[in-house]
């Protein structure tokens, strides 16, 4: 089919192009960053309970590490237009196993890990104020509407290592708990005391700066799944028959199935 000129005077195919073009409401990320933080011995909190565990406890081994919540502020940059702060303080879950004796079964309890952190993003000049029929009710600041908005994404954190210290006195994390994670743990969490914990993992997060913006798109059509339901059964043999033997598993590859650069890296798996 001939290629024919559109009102851009961009070359397209006849059956792509847009039928009309609107006008929608879309978040733009003006900046955005990612890191990669080793966040090195940390301090882990308790509830009373757990914090009783700690303090008979004569070594423990890190299981894995959770993201609890993360509460995010934005803020603009004195004397640069168009720059703003984002402050992230992150709450994080420390699975440990903690040992009362050399041979003893370990009794797993967990707690409480806070790191804030600071970024410098461009997020664009706003000097309109934004309210919406959606809002909640209450009034809305007009400076706190011109702000863009910050997202931050974290993956599953990388549990470490930890390690048992004696702490010289009673402290709490710097920054306040959220009450949703306060019920998280179940309980309040409570002072170190003489034994504590230090907990270090790894962290990777992505940060946005991002401003909803009225944006022109062209439109092709309706969005029609074309792709048939289906129907899903309660019965769990009908489910398992669905499932694919597993040949792998029980014949293993031969050595002349093996990839010879796998061999090399020490990799035996094709």
């Amino acid at each position: 089919m001939p290629d024919i000129l559109n009102s851009n005077g961009n070359n397209c195919d006849s059956e792509q192009n847009a039928e009309q073009s609107f006008c929608i409401d879309a978040d733009r990320v003006y900046d955005s960053c990612g890191d990669k933080d080793c966040l090195s011995e940390m301090r882990v909190f308790f509830t009373e309970a757990n914090q009783a565990v700690i303090n008979s406890a004569v070594s423990v081994r890190i299981r894995e590490a959770n993201i609890i919540n993360t509460v995010v502020n934005v803020e603009p940059v004195t004397y640069h237009c168009g720059f703003y702060s984002v402050d992230m303080t992150f709450y994080f879950e420390i699975v440990l196993d903690v040992y009362s004796s050399g041979g003893s079964v370990p009794t797993t309890v967990s707690g409480l890990s806070v790191f804030a952190k600071r970024v410098i993003l461009y997020g664009g000049s706003g000097s309109v104020a934004v309210f919406t029929s959606d809002a909640t009710s209450g009034c809305v600041d007009p400076d706190d509407a011109n702000l863009p908005t910050a997202k931050v994404q974290v993956a599953q954190p990388m549990a470490l290592t930890a390690c048992l210290t004696e702490c010289c006195s009673p402290c709490m994390p710097s920054a306040a708990i959220p009450d949703c994670v306060t019920e998280y743990f179940g309980g309040a969490i409570v002072p170190s005391q003489a034994r504590s914990v230090l907990a270090t993992i790894g962290v990777f997060t992505i940060v946005q700066l991002k401003r909803t913006v009225q944006m022109l798109i062209p439109a092709f059509d309706f969005c029609v799944p074309d792709k048939e339901c289906v129907t899903s059964t309660d019965n769990p043999c009908d489910m398992f028959s669905k499932v694919d033997f597993p040949v792998e598993q029980f014949f293993p590859p031969n050595l002349a199935d093996i990839d010879p650069d796998n061999l090399e890296t020490g990799c035996g798996c094709s």
